[in-house]
């Protein structure tokens, strides 16, 4: 193992999975030590076990981190780590690299006398029939505490209970999704872009799921609405079966992006998408909670989990309904229903 720090912005290299520990107790200058003689036998002995799975690397800037994970295991699949609720930003057939600022991916800032730390678990997620076993590791970064900065003022109104804390947003996006849209007109045929989140507070990490959007010409739902389907059958979009739609790899598991083709519906009118967003456990997807795709010559696919395809085997048929579990507890889901819109898709044809 080897170490390098520097004043101010610092990087930790490290071999093996319980090393990211050694680092936290480090910095906080080992003021936590071992119990006994044997303890620290059987952790390093567990240290060297690991130590030949996967090297990492940790730069810790004034307002993020980069944290570079690189797996020896050729059945490890780098796209399924998690930094807090965020993906990773890069990877390839080895290595998972996250670039976050300490304000996303839910960091936890902790105040120790003259320290800022802030922290949050690296955890790599496998499905069932791999020989990879899902783990979690604390990673921190620790800062010189600036002589002006004092933690925020308590809001007595805010509400930290239940549903009221969670705030969802849906809206038109530009191509790369990297702004809102610049119009609300979309030529048939073409993309467009829709993205929804929802803001976590309080919560633990939480994922994001479009369950079911339709098209209609008016703000509200009537029994006599006409009505183009999207999203229907607990997250299938079935446009995708006749159209280029499709959900884009996630940024934040607390956010998905949808590609939407524009579709032959009240050409040069009004259009409003209504959609139900599903707030859900990220380990908890089964048949009813999930986001799917229809890849042509190819079939159903899942966003966010390849190896759970199976969960989309339902959408040609029905996929049964079960009651929601809590984001809270673990018994009961956080619904919204949401209006996008107006907007128009026009014929340049016509």
């Amino acid at each position: 193992m080897h170490r390098t720090y520097r004043h101010k912005r610092h990087s930790f290299v490290s071999s093996g999975y319980l090393s990211l520990h050694c680092f936290i107790f480090v910095s906080l200058q080992c003021s936590v030590m071992m119990a006994s003689l044997w303890q620290g036998a059987l952790l390093l002995s567990l240290v060297a076990a690991i130590s030949v799975y996967a090297d990492m690397k940790l730069d810790c800037g004034t307002d993020f981190m980069t944290l570079v994970w690189t797996e020896s295991r050729s059945r490890a699949d780098p796209s399924l780590f998690r930094l807090g609720n965020c993906f990773p930003t890069s990877f390839t057939a080895r290595q998972a690299v996250f670039s976050v600022g300490l304000d996303d991916c839910n960091f936890r800032r902790l105040v120790t006398g003259h320290q800022l730390m802030y922290t949050n678990d690296l955890t790599y997620i496998s499905s069932p029939d791999s020989h990879v076993v899902p783990f979690t590791h604390q990673v921190a970064c620790t800062y010189e505490r600036p002589k002006d900065w004092y933690p925020l003022s308590y809001d007595p109104v805010f509400n930290t209970y239940g549903q009221a804390d969670l705030v969802f947003h849906i809206g038109l996006m530009n191509d790369d999704f990297s702004g809102p849209a610049e119009s609300t007109s979309f030529p048939l045929g073409s993309f467009i872009p829709i993205m929804a989140s929802v803001e976590e507070k309080t919560h633990q990490p939480l994922l994001l799921l479009l369950e079911e959007c339709v098209a209609a010409a008016t703000p509200e739902l009537q029994p006599e609405s006409n009505l183009y389907p999207i999203i229907t059958n607990k997250g299938c979009l079935v446009d995708s079966q006749t159209s280029r739609s499709k959900f884009e790899p996630r940024q934040k598991s607390s956010e998905i992006h949808l590609s939407l083709q524009a579709f032959r519906f009240e050409l040069g009118k009004e259009v409003f998408i209504h959609c139900k967003l599903v707030a859900w456990d990220p380990v908890g997807l089964d048949n009813t909670k999930k986001a799917c795709h229809y890849v042509q010559g190819h079939g159903w696919e899942l966003l966010d989990n390849p190896s759970y395809a199976n969960l989309c085997d339902c959408c040609d048929s029905s996929c049964k309904s079960r009651r929601m579990r809590s984001v809270a507890s673990g018994k009961l889901g956080v619904a919204q229903k949401a209006v996008l819109g107006p907007l128009t898709i026009t014929d340049v044809n016509s």
